[in-house]
């Protein structure tokens, strides 16, 4: 029953279907396909489907059940969106020493957050859900955010994120 939900009918012409996967695809010039990103609570980061949720769990367990959010960011030369975790820690008190070790042991490579940012509070729906869009659109641009933002360096450590590694991003020259 749930798989048939996804199914959807008549879309182009009566009798056809099409199975709606959240994938969202773009046709080019010649008229071909390709992967462009997700709908939904996940993002795709090196040919993988990241599951915000999923990586939302981990990464509360490892911190002391701080609130978090996992979502993607979109960076400049890279297919797919990186990952990134706004995590409630308005006392700084989270150990990016214990948070590195924690996601390289409980997260395959491609599901480890590329940046995480700590923030004094997280806004919420009425329904008590967290807002991800504005953290999205954000992203890890040091001119919106004033917050401080950490970037996984390829040796697996949470570094301050500064204005240098993001040039770097900005023109291609980053390791990620």
């Amino acid at each position: 029953k749930a798989s048939e939900k996804k199914i959807l009918r008549d879309v182009f012409k009566k009798g056809d279907a099409y199975f709606n996967s959240g994938d969202i695809l773009v046709r080019d010039i010649y008229g071909y396909f390709f992967f462009r990103d997700r709908t939904g609570d996940t993002f795709r980061w090196r040919g993988e489907n990241v599951s915000t949720s999923e990586v939302e769990a981990v990464i509360s367990n490892i911190v002391g059940l701080h609130d978090c959010v996992v979502y993607g960011v979109e960076i400049p030369h890279v297919e797919g969106r990186a990952g990134m975790a706004a995590i409630v820690d308005p006392q700084r008190e989270i150990s990016l020493e214990n948070l590195s070790n924690g996601v390289r042991g409980c997260l395959p490579a491609y599901a480890r957050p590329v940046f995480v940012r700590l923030m004094n509070e997280l806004s919420m729906t009425g329904t008590f859900k967290m807002k991800k869009l504005g953290l999205q659109t954000d992203g890890f641009d040091l001119e919106k955010v004033q917050d401080p933002i950490y970037f996984l360096h390829p040796d697996g450590v949470y570094r301050l994120f500064t204005k240098d590694d993001y040039d770097k991003i900005q023109s291609g020259n980053a390791r990620l």
